[in-house]
């Protein structure tokens, strides 16, 4: 059901280790990579939402994390954290200012990660998300991407009821779009998503915008 996340995970592994590396996670509420960014020398996450850090602290408890991991329960651009790499999982999006957020990232870290949605990605539209993607991936035009790799994968279902599940968070719109897939056994949606490794300054004065 729903991604292949060992296929992303392997991407992932490809792209970037966090090995020996001081890493602030951004909006890593416990989801399908938490893995990857515990295998980091030093975890500060960061996140305003009282589940995800609830989700982060029963981790920490159960995995004898608590020397490796701090909890930072607030808004990302409200902190001042330092590492080597700051690193946003499918949560860029999400920002109400993707450009002021990768702007603050860069004044914690030498180098910013970003796992997320690509424009085309027929999953974002079912989310009711593409209008969200296109603005961050907009915003990561305006910085100096030092790396980039798109990847294509598919969120599947075994019934029109597990999709709606899915997509009920996303509100009224998604479980519109969901309609067309009523009556559908093995339901596959293509999902593109990207890594980006950003560094360095905003590749143009974007701070005066």
């Amino acid at each position: 059901m729903a991604a292949d996340y060992k296929q992303m995970e392997q991407n992932f592994r490809e792209f970037y280790d966090f090995s020996g590396k001081t890493v602030v996670g951004v909006g890593a509420g416990g989801g399908p990579f938490t893995d990857l960014v515990c295998e980091s020398k030093k975890l500060i996450v960061i996140d305003k939402d009282p589940t995800a850090i609830r989700q982060w602290e029963a981790r920490i408890a159960a995995g004898g994390l608590k020397d490796r991991v701090d909890i930072v329960q607030a808004d990302f651009c409200a902190t001042s954290p330092r590492g080597d790499v700051v690193y946003f999982e499918f949560c860029l999006h999400e920002m109400d200012d993707p450009s002021q957020t990768l702007r603050h990232a860069l004044t914690l870290a030498p180098e910013v990660l970003v796992f997320d949605h690509l424009p085309d990605s027929e999953w974002a539209f079912q989310g009711a998300e593409e209008d969200k993607v296109r603005r961050s991936t907009d915003a990561l035009a305006d910085f100096n991407c030092v790396r980039h790799q798109a990847f294509r994968s598919e969120q599947r279902f075994q019934t029109y009821q597990q999709l709606l599940d899915k997509v009920s968070p996303q509100g009224a719109l998604a479980l519109q779009r969901a309609e067309r897939y009523r009556g559908v056994a093995e339901i596959a949606i293509p999902m593109t998503y990207g890594l980006s490794l950003l560094c360095g300054e905003p590749s143009r004065d974007v701070a005066a915008v």
